[in-house]
């Protein structure tokens, strides 16, 4: 082989090790299955699986305790399949098992970083980590999506357990590496917003927080795509006139969020979010422009193609009378782009 020839690489999925306290001492008992107990018997037996599905292990060790985490693979399994069935659905005295369950699972510090938020614009390279304990997890989420997406989900009495302390739990998760994880917080989280709605100021504000923090501080949160997302269906929603706060958090969150050099982690779900504001009142497009032309980047030719992007989508939607007011700065801009030497520009 040559130095010129191509080295062969068979690229391994990059794993992330979850964080938390394993049970290593754990034998699990084989519970008979909940269709083969009498109808009187099955709300004590599910209670009974739900709290043996709360008992943890370590998947960064392959050979360690295959048998018991099959019987918890299994068991989660059944539960998601029975609950699916809607036999009944969940009565209200089983919630504190469900979200006990749930929260011993999946509430965890998330492990120190694969790698560092990427700096580089063509961050879509970047391969995905994935969560090592996603065999369980995965049912974990699924089981308890069902269970807050249930006709007869009681909101009242989650709202009981489902408490401020667990929404910034379940918050924090969305720094998760794992993209399949943070998919399921965000239906989840945008699930837990419709059904509940003495919660929407709280999450909206709690989200606000994460952006500023992430501005200003940080640059690094691997969830910003993600809460953008529920944030948009939210912005969807709003009643006209706007509220003064929805405006504030237009100007001082959702706009400097173009400042972060990882911008294209995220661009497309915040240019959609910025252009449903200007959709449901066209006076913002005029000030909204002019803050982007001040964030205009001056030494990142990849940044600057996204800013031509949004300001594309922008015009789409903008009237006349608003267009006008920064008709002169914008073609300034235009005409800067035109000399670029960066041919994408």
């Amino acid at each position: 082989m040559t130095p010129k020839d191509p080295v062969s690489v068979n690229k391994t999925p990059r794993c992330q090790r979850s964080s938390g306290v394993f049970d290593r001492s754990a034998d699990l008992e084989v519970y008979p299955l909940l269709d083969d107990v009498p109808a009187s018997q099955r709300q004590d037996l599910f209670v009974k699986k739900l709290k043996l599905c709360r008992v943890l292990f370590d998947f960064g060790d392959v050979q360690s305790d295959q048998r018991n985490k099959e019987i918890k693979r299994q068991t989660l399994q059944e539960l998601l399949d029975f609950l699916g069935m809607n036999r009944g659905g969940i009565t209200n005295d089983m919630y504190p098992h469900v979200i006990d369950m749930f929260s011993a699972n999946v509430f965890r510090p998330i492990a120190p970083s694969v790698r560092l938020m990427s700096q580089e614009l063509n961050s879509d390279e970047e391969d995905p980590v994935f969560e090592v304990a996603w065999p369980h997890l995965q049912l974990v989420y699924e089981f308890f999506l069902r269970f807050v997406d249930a006709p007869n989900f009681d909101t009242r009495a989650a709202r009981t357990h489902l408490d401020q302390k667990f929404l910034l739990q379940l918050l924090e998760l969305f720094n998760s590496e794992d993209p399949r994880e943070r998919d399921f917080l965000k239906t989840i989280l945008h699930r837990i917003y419709g059904k509940i709605p003495s919660y929407r100021p709280f999450i909206r504000s709690s989200i606000n927080y994460i952006f500023l923090h992430f501005i200003y501080e940080s640059e690094e949160f691997n969830g910003i795509a993600e809460l953008l997302e529920i944030l948009g269906s939210v912005i969807n929603g709003f009643v006209l006139p706007l509220k003064e706060e929805h405006k504030v958090f237009l100007n001082r969150v959702l706009l400097p969020l173009h400042k972060p050099s990882s911008l294209a982690q995220y661009h497309p779900q915040l240019t959609y979010c910025v252009v449903q504001f200007l959709e449901k009142d066209p006076l913002l497009a005029a000030p909204t422009i002019s803050t982007l032309l001040r964030y205009w980047p001056k030494v990142n030719s990849a940044k600057e193609v996204l800013f031509l992007d949004e300001m594309e989508e922008i015009m789409d939607v903008i009237h006349v009378a608003e267009y006008r007011k920064i008709m002169l700065p914008f073609y300034k801009k235009l005409a800067q782009c035109v000399s670029s030497l960066h041919f994408q520009v």
